[in-house]
């Protein structure tokens, strides 16, 4: 998927000023400069966060080795090839998780509390996009092939996600139709909308009492967040779309059902490829199933979906198709980190410049088991990550007895000091975030960092 790109859609910083009609200065543009040909210095950084819900095997998922000569288990055996550019990490925990598998999802990446009165706060990734955002097309792009979302705003909103591969596609890189002008108008009669939902809503407030406040006032934040979008795609009217090759957009630019689940999964990895590499957004989530269902994966023969298989009570006929389910999803996760390291981004592979997390919120999904997380951290050697090795936090407390001791290791945490926030944190921070904590992080991961 090389040599798709062409000249013809950068533009020089006068013509975007005089397209947009407006008499400030616009931040200079990746798309302003000649393809490649950026400082090395300034070259993208680039993150991507892959949720697999309902836990793993653990019986087939568990490394028994820490350190540089581990060997990889059965579930992860796909990603051998790249041993050198990955770091499978235990023992991780959110602190605040213990018993609340159905809400692992949303705060996967935020690391929030779950009090009935505790409200969601901004996910990681969002945080990155505050960074990245202003000098891409998308801030970040939210991918969902079953509808939970994984993004979460500053206002603690649950940011929309798209599964359908044809239009995030043609979202990514097709021209709307009718031109610049339509598009405007369109932008324009959306905000005009938007408007009035304001002074509407400004008229009602003070009409309400504090529980419906309360809900108008969260209603309000996702409307300024749509409004923010809108307006952040009208400064953008003037860039065309990347020109990509006819054969390439054939291969990406269509519907393809989850049933087909392993070619759903490499045709969304390869328009994130392609999104990082034309530089249309540098931030990524990507919830590849729901936890209350979970795909199944009938191309290999496993037609129960991963939330039954999860819940195996013991019946081997069950734990062994979930490990089939989870060895094949690893298995696309290698080919996501194939096509990473086969696009060259300046001097060396697209996969030195992207951090990817993939992982889960759940452990031991039998019993809701939170702790000990599954969790593969992957590429950004030029970001100051270092791989190679299994980094075991369960490891380093004294008398730890190993994973065939019970499934107590997935319901209480047994090193206490090993918060999930940490290993978001130290992506954050690689990301060019200016922070020393994230959620209830105490520090970062120091074995990852070169």
């Amino acid at each position: 998927m090389a040599n798709f790109l062409s000249q013809n859609w950068q533009i020089n910083r006068r013509h975007a000023l005089k397209g947009l009609g407006v008499s400030m200065a616009l931040p200079l543009l990746d798309c302003m400069q000649p393809l490649r040909a950026a400082n090395k210095a300034s070259r993208p950084r680039r993150s991507i966060f892959i949720y697999l819900p309902n836990g793993v095997n653990t019986n087939d998922y568990e490394i028994n080795e820490a350190g540089a000569d581990y060997k990889l288990s059965r579930i992860l055996s796909p990603l051998e090839k790249h041993r050198a550019s990955i770091t499978p990490v235990s023992g991780l925990y959110h602190p605040n998780s213990f018993g609340i598998a159905h809400k692992a999802t949303q705060t996967w990446l935020t690391g929030a509390k779950h009090g009935p009165a505790d409200r969601n706060t901004i996910s990681v990734d969002q945080l990155m996009a505050q960074v990245t955002g202003p000098k891409t097309r998308f801030p970040s792009l939210e991918l969902s092939n079953q509808g939970h979302r994984l993004a979460v705003s500053a206002d603690g909103i649950k940011l929309p996600a798209q599964k359908n591969p044809a239009e995030v596609f043609k979202e990514l890189f097709t021209e709307p139709a009718g031109g610049v002008d339509k598009q405007r108008r369109g932008l324009n009669r959306k905000e005009s909308l938007l408007d009035l939902v304001l002074d509407d809503a400004k008229s009602l407030s003070g009409k309400l009492g504090k529980d419906d406040q309360g809900r108008l006032d969260q209603y309000l934040t996702a409307v300024r967040e749509v409004e923010i979008r809108t307006k952040r795609a009208e400064a953008w009217l003037e860039t065309p779309r990347p020109k990509i090759d006819p054969g390439i957009a054939g291969k990406l630019n269509r519907n393809v059902p989850l049933e087909r689940l392993g070619e759903y999964l490499r045709t969304m990895y390869d328009i994130v490829v392609l999104a990082f590499e034309t530089d249309m957004t540098r931030v990524v989530t990507f919830n590849t199933g729901n936890e209350g269902t979970g795909p199944a994966v009938p191309e290999i023969g496993v037609k129960r979906d991963r939330h039954s298989l999860s819940h195996h009570n013991g019946n081997r006929e069950a734990l062994e198709q979930l490990s089939r389910s989870d060895e094949f999803n690893v298995l696309q996760f290698a080919y996501f980190l194939d096509r990473l390291s086969e696009v060259k981004d300046g001097e060396g592979p697209l996969l030195d410049s992207t951090m990817a997390l993939y992982g889960s919120g759940l452990s031991y999904g039998n019993s809701h088991g939170t702790t000990s997380l599954p969790l593969v951290v992957a590429g950004g050697a030029g970001l100051g990550m270092k791989h190679g090795s299994h980094v075991d936090y369960n490891r380093q407390v004294k008398g730890f007895g190993g994973y065939g001791q019970g499934i107590g290791v997935y319901h209480s945490p047994v090193n206490s000091k090993a918060h999930f926030s940490n290993l978001l944190l130290t992506m954050a921070q690689k990301m060019g975030v200016e922070t020393d904590a994230f959620a209830d992080s105490s520090g970062v991961i120091s074995e990852i960092l070169a």
